[in-house]
C-alpha cells in the first residue's frame, strides 16, 4: 500500500482527543443528528467489536441519536466472548466516538458509530479499541503517531452443494495473478465496492485479480492507526453486505482452499511526528542502503523480538497457520512468510521494507532525503485479525525496540525459502509458530502480551485460544478417516 499522500495533508488524529460524546455539546450533537437527518440517516448503529474482531452493534432510530452519543446503548458482556463479564454484573455502555460517525453509503439510512465501551462510566479494560487507544496514546507522549494501512485481500466465492468454491467458474487460470479477464468479469461487484469506499472519503489507490482464482485484493489510503481500524472493520462488514446482494459470499477466512494462495492483510507502518506530520522512517542516507531511519531499524528489532507473540493476534485462527507455509499453492509460492525476518524489497520475509523511488517524491530535495512514504510492511497478518489488537499489539512491539534502542542487524536480500536449517541457524533466524497452539504458548509466554492487553483481556485471550485449537485438535476430520479407517 503507497503512502503517496503529501507531508502533512494526511488525517490530523489527536491521540489526545475525546473518545466518547463527553466533550461534545447538546448543541454541536443536535448538529451532528441535523446533518445525518438531512442526509436520509433514519438508524444508527452504535458498534464496537469482540475479541474476535467481529462488529457488534444495536440499532438506534435517529430520534434518540443524543442518548445514544451519551451512552445509552447497553451490552450484556457475558454474551460475548472475551469481555470478562458474568451473568450477574451490570452492563457495558457503548460510548461512540463522534468524530467517526459515517453514513453508510450503500444502506444510506444508516450511521455507523464505532466507540468504546465503558462501565460505570469508566473505560472498559477489555474493549479493543481502549486497548489500541493505550498504545496510540503511549506513542503520544513519545511525540509520535502511528500510521497504518491495510491491504485488502479476500476471496469470492459460493456453495455448490456442500463445497465451497471459486465463484467465477470460468476462473481457472493455474497462474490467476493480475489476470484482467476475471477482473473485468466481477467489475459489478467491484465498481460498486469501491465507488463506496470512494465516498466514504477512502481514496482507493488500486485494486487487482490476486494470485489466486476469484482472489481480490483492494488498497485504499492510509491514516492513523484508529482510523484505519475502524474502516477495516466497516469494510469487511460492508463486503459481505454487498456480495450478499450479488448472489455470492466474500470470505477472509485466511486459507479457504488447500492447493491456493492464501489471503493477507499486510500491515503498513510509520511513525510520524506529531508536531510536524513528517514520516520519521525515511531516510536517505541509510547505511544498510534501504531508505529507513535508525527510529525504523528501531521498530522493525520490536517487532521481531516478540514476533511469536505479535502473529498470535495478527494470526488469530487455527485456519491461519495453513498459510504460514512455503508450499501449499498450484501457483508455485504461497507468498507468506516463514520466518521472523525482515529485508528490503522482498516478499519472503515476515517484515519487507518496500522500495521507495525517490522520483516519486517530487522536486523537493528534503522530502527526498527523508523519504516521505517509507514505511515497513508485516506481511504475516491475515483478514481474519482484530484490526485493533493487531495494531496494538504490532505498536507495543515497536515502542519496545525503541525505547530499548534495540537493531535488527543487517537485512537478509535472499529467498528465505531457499535457505536450509543450517543457514537459518547460522543467521539467527527463527521460525514463525506452525500452529495456533506455538502461537499462543508463545503469546502467553511474552511479557509484553500482558502489558499490551492488560491482565483481563490476557488471560481471556490465551484461554479462548487454547480452547479454539482444543476444540479443531479433538476434531477427527475426513481426511483422518480417509488416512486411517482401513489402513492398519
Amino acid at each position: 500500500m503507497q503512502e503517496t499522500r503529501k507531508v502533512g495533508s494526511g488525517p490530523k488524529h489527536d491521540p489526545a482527543r475525546s473518545k466518547s460524546a463527553a466533550a461534545v455539546s447538546p448543541i454541536d450533537a443536535a448538529a451532528i443528528k441535523a446533518d445525518l437527518q438531512a442526509k436520509g440517516v433514519k438508524y444508527c448503529l452504535p458498534a464496537y467489536v469482540d475479541v474476535h474482531g467481529i462488529a457488534k452493534s444495536k440499532s438506534v432510530p435517529i430520534a434518540h441519536f443524543e442518548r445514544a452519543l451519551r451512552g445509552s446503548e447497553l451490552f450484556t458482556g457475558a454474551a460475548l466472548e472475551g469481555l470478562g463479564q458474568d451473568t450477574h454484573e451490570d452492563e457495558l455502555a457503548l460510548h461512540p466516538d463522534p468524530s467517526a460517525i459515517t453514513q453508510l453509503p450503500w444502506r444510506p439510512t444508516i450511521a455507523w458509530m464505532p466507540g468504546n465501551l465503558k462501565f460505570h462510566d469508566e473505560p472498559w479494560p477489555m474493549c479493543s479499541r481502549t486497548v489500541l487507544q493505550r498504545q496510540l496514546d503511549r506513542a503520544a507522549k513519545l511525540g509520535f503517531r502511528f500510521n497504518l494501512g491495510i491491504e485488502c485481500e479476500f476471496y469470492l466465492v459460493r456453495r455448490d452443494g456442500t463445497r465451497v468454491v471459486p465463484v467465477n467458474p470460468r476462473d481457472t487460470l493455474a497462474k490467476a495473478a493480475y489476470d484482467v479477464t476475471g477482473l473485468l468479469e466481477e467489475m459489478a461487484w467491484l465498481d460498486e465496492v469501491i465507488g463506496y469506499m470512494n465516498q466514504l472519503g477512502w481514496n482507493v489507490h488500486c485494486f487487482d485479480h490476486e494470485d489466486a482464482n476469484s482472489q481480490f485484493e483492494i488498497d485504499f489510503e492510509y491514516s492513523d492507526a484508529l482510523t484505519t481500524a475502524d474502516r477495516y472493520t466497516l469494510f469487511r462488514l460492508m463486503t459481505k453486505d454487498i456480495a450478499r446482494k450479488h448472489g455470492c459470499e466474500v470470505t477472509f477466512m485466511a486459507k479457504p482452499f488447500a492447493d491456493r494462495t492464501g489471503s493477507a492483510a499486510h500491515f503498513n507502518m510509520s511513525l510520524a511526528s506529531l508536531k510536524t506530520g513528517e514520516n520519521l522512517f525515511g531516510d536517505g542516507s541509510d547505511r544498510r542502503g534501504i531508505g529507513i531511519s535508525k527510529l525504523a531499524y528501531q521498530f522493525i528489532a520490536g517487532i521481531l523480538n516478540h514476533g511469536e507473540a505479535v502473529v498470535a493476534t495478527a494470526c488469530s485462527t487455527v485456519n491461519s497457520y495453513k498459510r504460514l507455509i512455503k508450499t501449499g499453492s498450484r501457483t508455485g509460492s504461497t507468498w507468506a512468510p516463514v520466518y521472523i525476518s525482515y529485508g528490503n524489497n522482498n516478499r519472503t520475509h515476515m517484515i519487507r521494507v518496500p522500495r521507495v523511488n525517490p522520483k516519486v517524491e517530487g522536486d523537493d530535495p528534503e522530502r527526498i532525503k527523508s523519504l516521505s512514504s517509507m514505511r515497513v510492511e508485516c506481511r504475516a497478518v491475515d483478514p481474519t485479525m482484530n484490526p485493533y489488537l493487531t495494531a496494538a499489539m504490532m505498536l507495543g512491539a515497536g515502542l519496545d525496540g525503541i525505547e530499548k534502542n534495540h537493531d535488527p542487524g543487517d537485512p537478509i536480500g535472499m529467498n528465505m525459502y531457499n535457505l536450509t536449517d543450517a543457514e537459518l541457524n547460522e543467521r539467527g533466524v527463527r521460525t514463525l509458530p506452525r500452529t495456533l497452539s506455538e502461537a499462543i504458548e508463545a503469546f502467553a509466554a511474552d511479557d509484553l502480551s500482558r502489558q499490551v492487553m492488560g491482565d483481563d483481556l490476557f488471560r481471556s485471550f490465551v484461554d479462548l485460544k487454547r480452547q479454539e485449537w482444543w476444540d479443531y485438535h479433538t476434531n477427527v476430520s475426513e481426511w483422518e478417516i480417509e488416512k486411517y479407517l482401513t489402513k492398519f
